[in-house]
């Protein structure tokens, strides 16, 4: 029961954050904004459909039970939340689940990105190891934090291009870490 009701709301999270990355999109194109990074954006969507999935697989095929320190595990997912929250309120209009870059427009330099340049793709590995091993799903979470590594060298890079290519994102970020304050 504790198991469905915890993927029902990370299931919720993920619908809110793709309304409000659709009504973002809208704001960001109607100030010109260019996509970038297309062909590995199904990709993404892929995996993190992928992902859930898995864990519910995992956790129903092989009954799999809360682990032991579910309580720090948890802690880590809360304050993986805490900081997507205040990554998305930063970022405001501008954040997304897809690359739009809004051509000169000044890059974001308050809360956590003050501190580092990515701090929901920080939020995503944590969650996909944290989320699997909160019941015990051990293949989902190594397995999908290896290819989420992967894909997010591919993404990191096509963001970073873009924005270096169309703001001053070059310059604002040159002595920050990707995840590390």
């Amino acid at each position: 029961m504790i198991f469905f009701l915890f993927i029902g709301f990370i299931i919720l999270q993920r619908m809110i954050e793709m309304f409000i990355a659709k009504r973002n999109e809208r704001w960001t194109r109607e100030r010109g904004a260019i996509e970038f990074g297309q062909r590995h954006y199904k990709y993404i969507v892929l995996l993190h459909i992928c992902f859930l999935v898995s864990t519910v697989w995992e956790v129903m095929v092989f009954h799999k039970q809360l682990s032991l320190i579910w309580p720090y595990l948890l802690t880590g997912f809360v304050a993986a939340q805490f900081l997507r929250v205040w990554a998305i309120a930063s970022l405001g209009y501008y954040w997304n689940t897809k690359i739009l870059v809004v051509p000169k427009a000044d890059i974001v330099q308050k809360g956590p990105y003050r501190l580092m340049r990515h701090p929901n793709y920080l939020v995503v590995m944590v969650e996909f190891f944290v989320i699997p091993f909160m019941f015990k799903a051990y293949i989902t979470a190594c397995l999908f934090s290896v290819l989420n590594i992967i894909i997010l060298s591919v993404r990191i890079k096509e963001e970073e291009k873009a924005l270096a290519s169309r703001t001053n994102y070059g310059e604002v970020f040159e002595n920050i870490s990707r995840f590390k304050p």
